[in-house]
């Protein structure tokens, strides 16, 4: 009878299994339709450290998700800290770090996905991009089916063709199926979003499949006078978007901004790499003067930009050093008496002080009534033993004089203000600031 009891029980989970294990079956036949109908296909990517690639792949219209991992080892347990030991350092059986790109091929086609992957990087450096070395950095092409693999060799070869053209050596990158993905750990997802103030790598070869209307410039204005160039990515790069948002949008100064890629620098001396993006070049006459590579933020590239324009100058002492110019200095002779128009500031180019609101005070500084609107920033100043109202520009932070409540006409404000920090511009001279001058006579 208990034989009889086992031999059921056994039965009947026998059947309960085999159900279990078709509704399974079922379930991914269903997964399978669904991904066929939606036309979502993966492939597996690596091309030197996967924080940048991860996030080129995203910005990439019909990419549905990129996420980083490893790929491609044995031996030992895929993680971070496992692949990046000096002892597997040039270890064959190390993991590469990867991207799994879900993509749908309805919108991005997998030859297009390859093509962006070549440009991406310098697929003839073996182990290693740029400063990464290891195996850990190897290129590799990871398929999940027999068209990928055929079609990346095909775009290899291509490849290959133009990097001889342009002197390259061998490309090294690694074709073959996918055997097994591991998602790296969360902190590596998403990583540049984390980590907002850096840069993006940039070991692209600049040979592209197809020439772009771009590719050609011409670099004879950069070389007269002062300039700035931002060597920007020809991908998406979020350090450059930031610093084009936060900092470079708003900018007005009298010194140009131009934007490069990396290879197209033809003409000019460049002392700075320029694989990281965005990385800033101030250039005198076509030589670097100074280089920054990454994000900065508005204060950082102000000063940079304070010391680049002004020097060793009593401007530069006042913009940043919080001094004063001496009563009834040059410029403020100058500037004393200008036609209609608009003080700006001497940086980044924003408007300040409007000559409608200055009146003569008599003590050997500009003087106004009120600024233009949200143009600068007010702060308590207790040095020299006084308790004064420091006045600084909102756009750049530097120093601008001294607010003195009721000392004006009719007990106004006095805006005490250095001369040697503004421009001028006639008002008849510019459109883009009568809307603020108008605000500033409210």
């Amino acid at each position: 009878m208990l034989a009889a009891k086992n031999w059921l029980k056994l039965t009947t989970l026998t059947i309960l299994f085999s159900a279990a294990s078709y509704g399974v079956s079922l379930n991914n036949e269903k997964d399978n339709d669904i991904q066929a109908t939606m036309h979502l296909e993966t492939m597996v990517l690596g091309s030197g450290c996967f924080w940048g690639a991860e996030k080129r792949y995203e910005a990439l219209p019909g990419v549905i998700d990129a996420k980083s991992g490893y790929a491609d080892g044995k031996g030992f347990k895929a993680t971070y800290r496992n692949i990046t030991q000096s002892s597997r350092k040039f270890d064959e059986n190390n993991y590469a770090e990867v991207v799994q790109v879900t993509y749908n091929s309805n919108i991005i086609s997998a030859a297009t996905l390859l093509k962006s992957y070549f440009e991406s990087h310098d697929p003839t450096q073996k182990n290693r991009q740029g400063n990464d070395i290891g195996t850990q950095y190897r290129s590799i092409i990871l398929t999940t089916t027999e068209q990928q693999a055929a079609l990346a060799e095909e775009l290899k070869q291509q490849y290959q063709d133009k990097l001889t053209q342009a002197g390259y050596g061998s490309i090294k990158t690694i074709i073959k199926p996918l055997t097994v993905f591991f998602p790296a750990e969360e902190y590596h997802q998403d990583y540049l979003v984390k980590n907002p103030n850096g840069y993006c790598p940039d070991h692209s070869t600049g040979v592209v499949f197809e020439k772009r209307s771009d590719d050609k410039v011409d670099n004879t204005a950069l070389l007269a006078g002062k300039q700035i160039v931002i060597i920007d990515s020809r991908d998406y790069c979020p350090y450059c978007e930031k610093l084009k948002k936060d900092v470079l949008n708003d900018y007005q100064g009298t010194i140009a901004v131009t934007y490069r890629k990396a290879d197209q620098l033809d003409g000019l001396t460049i002392k700075s790499a320029t694989w990281a993006t965005p990385t800033i070049l101030f250039l005198e006459d076509g030589k670097e003067v100074y280089g920054r590579q990454g994000y900065v933020s508005s204060e950082e590239f102000y000063k940079a930009l304070g010391a680049f324009k002004l020097g060793d100058s009593e401007a530069y002492t006042v913009a940043f050093k919080a001094r004063t110019d001496s009563p009834f200095c040059k410029q403020y002779d100058i500037f004393k008496n200008t036609p209609d128009g608009i003080f700006i500031d001497k940086l980044s180019g924003v408007p300040l002080f409007d000559t409608r609101d200055r009146f003569k005070s008599g003590t050997g500084w500009l003087s106004f009534t009120h600024p233009i609107k949200d143009s600068v920033t007010l702060h308590d100043d207790n040095s020299y033993g006084m308790q004064r109202i420091e006045i600084k520009s909102k756009s750049t932070g530097i120093h601008l004089g001294h607010l003195f409540p009721g000392e004006g006409p009719k007990g106004e404000d006095r805006y005490c203000i250095n001369a040697t920090v503004l421009d001028f511009v006639a008002r008849k001279d510019t459109k883009q600031f009568r809307i603020m001058a108008e605000e500033s006579a409210e």
